[in-house]
């Protein structure tokens, strides 16, 4: 039973090499942000001119690929992060140098 639970901590789940959790964070947060960039550029460009949604996919696929190179040194990553977060979210801002 042990080593089920140790492999399962050691080896976290991955989405094309990238832990879950900082997958989906990293999607979450292009997506917001490409939305943000989208309306500006319709706002100042009264439409005529909009983002091509390829850059939003280019840098997805950009930043994955960061993101992988990362967690392969540091296969524990995504549960640093997700730790981070939640303290974040407790109010332990000194305890979030560590």
């Amino acid at each position: 039973m042990k080593q089920q639970v140790l492999k399962a901590l050691a080896n976290p789940s991955h989405i094309f090499y990238v832990p879950y959790s900082l997958a989906v964070l990293n999607f979450l947060i292009q997506f917001l942000i490409f939305i943000a960039v989208f309306v500006v550029s319709l706002i100042v460009t009264k439409g005529r001119n909009p983002i091509n949604p390829l850059f939003f996919l280019l840098s997805v696929i950009l930043v994955h690929s960061v993101i992988a190179i990362f967690s392969k040194r540091d296969p524990q990553l995504g549960q640093i992060v997700s730790a981070k977060i939640q303290m974040f979210t407790k109010k332990i801002p000194g305890k979030l140098a560590a």
